[in-house]
Formats: structure tokens, sequence, C-alpha cells
């Protein structure tokens, strides 16, 4: 049997291993997929675990994704440019690869709810964050005719603005902040909305009033518990597309066990698998 893994402290995610343990009993492979509180010490020994052992490989989160860096033989360019890694591949010769699945989750969770391009639409990006990062970098990727980030610190959104310039051929990224008097006229002419800060989930309410946001503005919303976030909700009520981060998480979770099995897709028997979790009033990310 070959492990899989998920690196971090603490570690409440339960659905990582429901989802991956299920893919593996479904593709017929004699694998699973545990959870592995580790320390920052304990962090090179447990990667040098999972190449002696041969892993498929393993997912590292809080308070890891930059530390594990320097630990890898190879990171790939996406994961690099964003500033982290949550994946990483054991190849049949023992290096281990980096690579970040947050672009490519986010992008298949927002055409869920996105009946456009994001090529030529004009975008705003709530949060200057890690997961904000990889939101900016995949739209970046995709060409909007115009990127909006704002944050509660101005130097914060300026930082990731810059970051992402030069992949934006279309237009400049401009940074903001949420109290700019200015963002007001931004949020009117947006086709999409992206919160990708926790509030929602860590704080209540709406990280902008829904009422700001163009009356067709698509709005993505990454927090994925609650189901229904207070943005979701005002955005579903008022009638504008709207969804959570629930596609994301499951896009990254078949993402990483493709890339390390070879396995068809198992994004609908991961779906299945992680359903109840998300559909329990109680449970905490």
């Amino acid at each position: 049997m070959r492990t899989a893994a998920l690196f971090g402290l603490p570690l409440n995610r339960v659905h990582s291993a429901v989802m991956h343990n299920a893919a593996f009993e479904a593709a017929g492979i004699d694998g699973r997929y545990q959870l592995e509180e580790v320390t920052a010490a304990e962090l090179p020994g447990q990667v040098a675990r999972a190449r002696e052992e041969g892993w498929y490989g393993f997912q590292i989160t809080a308070p890891h994704k930059q530390a594990i860096v320097p630990l890898l033989d190879e990171v790939e360019p996406a994961a690099a440019a964003i500033g982290a890694v949550n994946s990483v591949e054991v190849t049949p010769d023992g290096r281990l690869v980096g690579f970040n699945t947050d672009v490519l989750g986010f992008l298949a969770g927002l055409a869920t709810v996105l009946e456009r391009p994001v090529e030529g639409a004009r975008v705003v990006v709530a949060g200057a964050g890690g997961v904000a990062h990889a939101v900016a970098y995949g739209l970046a990727t995709q060409h909007p005719a115009a990127m909006t980030v704002a944050d509660l610190r101005l130097a914060d959104s300026e930082r990731l603005a810059t970051e992402f310039a030069d992949i934006v051929d279309t237009a400049e990224i401009d940074a903001t902040t949420f109290d700019d008097p200015g963002l007001g006229e931004t949020l009117a002419a947006a086709d999409l909305f992206v919160n990708a800060t926790s509030v929602g989930m860590l704080s209540p309410g709406p990280v902008v009033a829904v009422e700001s946001l163009a009356p067709e503005c698509a709005v993505f919303d990454v927090v994925y518990l609650p189901r229904t976030t207070e943005l979701v909700r005002q955005a579903r009520a008022s009638g504008r597309p709207a969804a959570n981060g629930e596609g994301m998480l499951i896009a990254q979770a078949a993402t990483a066990f493709v890339r390390w099995t070879g396995a068809a897709d198992p994004t609908d028997v991961m779906r299945t698998a992680v359903e109840p979790f998300l559909a329990d009033p109680d449970a905490r990310p």
C-alpha cells in the first residue's frame, strides 16, 4: 500500500482524507491518504520519509506552505509565482516536485458560476493573502479586461498587484482598499466579484455590500463552510449568479490525485464522498 498525506498543524481537514480514500477505493488502487500533524521541526524528517518510502506524494497546509519549498527538488513555475506550494509529487526516481492546485481548483469552481470567459471581463478580488494570490494569478492568466484587488491595507493590495502585473497583457491590475470611495464605482461595473478572504467563515457578513455590485455580476466565494455564506445568500437572493468554494475544494483534491496516480478524474466520486461533511452545519474546515 502506497501513502499520500496532508502535513499541517493543527489539522481538522478530515474531508481531505474522505475524498482521497474514496477515490483510491473507486479506482481499485491500494493506497491510503492520512493526516499528519507536523511541527516545523518535524517537517524535514517527514519529507525525507515520504521520499524514502516512495509515497505518491503529500499536500501541505498552514503553517508549512512556504517552509516546504527549500526541502524540494523542484517547484513548478505557477507555484513559484503564487509563492506557495500546497502539493508535492514523489516521482518514480525519488524527486520531490512541488506544485499548487489552488489555481486549477479555483478556475474549475469558477466555471460553475461564470457564464462568460474571464478574458475581457472586469473582475474584482477581495483579499491579498495566500488564497487571493492563487485567485489573482489564475484570473491574470485568463486575460481580463480589468482587474482590481482590494484589501484592508493598500500596501498588501499593491504588493499582489505588482507581482502579477506582467501576466495581464490587456490591462493593469489596480490596487485599492475596502474603504476607498472609488471602490463603489469599480464594483458597479464588475462582471465578476471573488471573495478570497475568510469573511463569511471566520467573521460574519459579506466583505462588500452585495447591492453595490452590478446587477449581472457573478459572485464566487472561496469559503466552503458554512456552505451558504452571507455573501452567497444575498447574491442569490438578488438574482446574481453565485457559488461557494466547494467546487474549488473538490477540484483541488482531484487534481492532486490524478497527478499522483495517473487514474481517471475522481471528481464525481470525491463530490459524493464529501457531501455529508459539507452538509453538516457543525463541520469546520
